[in-house]
């Protein structure tokens, strides 16, 4: 009767308002996951057991016996080549990635004696390694190495790491500019609907008749244009140029006709015009340069 009743007054402080479940992790290790790996039957069955590898972790808050932002869950290690192998953390959308080394847990009063191990993973969406980091993480507790254990399950602690406003504001960021690149690379006849023509019956491009013709006058008239230049060349080899015409045989050449030079130029009418008894004292030393 009074364990019933006990049970009774446990689930009872459970559902009360502001009733908060934070265990150490001393507890965590030393009482929690050590009872239930020897099968020590708990009072209170707070903690449910789950292969969280088969679940998204945007599911497990509602798949958790308890937790407002911190959810616990006995979890059996799935190891890919037996029990020596690399415990298997990959999802059916993801994979868990371990960040660091792991961290001893040593108790509070006892300093020089371990309780356990701490490991912490990071959920990634997609497959490693190339695999989208999220804000979900997770804190594996495990009994220490080298114990014979009866089972292998470990306990895991799974959060939502708290984002700051500035990263918030990055993201927010970030997506208006994949907005606007998205519309300025939309196809480019988006933004012929936007003009508007007056004549709507009148074609954006020409037919192909029209194109036709057009082509077909600039090859004439390159036709016309050769066939002029042909002719203008033909024309310019008829005529000959002017030659040096040399007598042939006994003809005479005709005699160069050459001014007649006068002795006395005192006789030139130009100098008659100019006559003075000066000039005319000078005419025997004229005669004398003349020769």
């Amino acid at each position: 009767m009074n364990c019933q009743s006990n049970s009774d007054d446990t689930t009872l402080e459970m559902e009360l308002p502001g009733f908060r479940f934070h265990p150490t992790e001393e507890e965590l290790l030393g009482f929690y996951l050590k009872n239930m790996i020897y099968g020590n039957k708990l009072r209170d069955d707070v903690i449910g057991f789950l292969n969280i590898y088969h679940h998204d972790p945007s599911d497990l808050p509602g798949l958790s016996k308890i937790g407002g932002r911190e959810w616990y869950f006995f979890v059996p290690r799935d190891r890919k080549h037996g029990n020596g192998g690399r415990p298997n953390r990959t999802t059916e959308n993801g994979y868990w990635k371990a960040t660091g080394s792991d961290r001893k847990i040593v108790s509070l009063s006892d300093p020089k004696r371990i309780t356990g191990l701490k490991k912490t993973l990071v959920f990634y969406k997609g497959r490693a390694p190339r695999g989208n980091k999220t804000d979900w993480v997770m804190n594996e507790y495990r009994l220490p190495d080298g114990c014979s254990l009866p089972k292998d399950i470990v306990l895991c602690k799974i959060y939502r790491k708290a984002t700051s406003l500035k990263v918030l504001e990055q993201r927010a960021a970030l997506e208006e500019e994949l907005k606007a690149t998205n519309t300025t690379t939309s196809s480019p006849l988006s933004s012929l609907q936007t003009i508007s023509f007056c004549n709507p019956k009148e074609d954006l491009v020409p037919s192909i008749s029209e194109t036709r013709e057009f082509f077909k006058k600039e090859i004439e008239e390159e036709k016309e244009l050769v066939e002029e230049k042909k002719d203008r060349i033909a024309k310019e080899n008829k005529v000959s140029p002017p030659s040096l015409h040399f007598p042939v045989g006994n003809e005479k050449l005709a005699e160069l006709q050459l001014p007649k030079i006068i002795n006395d130029w005192t006789q030139d009418q130009f100098w008659t015009q100019l006559n003075s008894p000066w000039f005319q004292n000078l005419t025997p030393y004229a005669n004398i340069l003349n020769f």
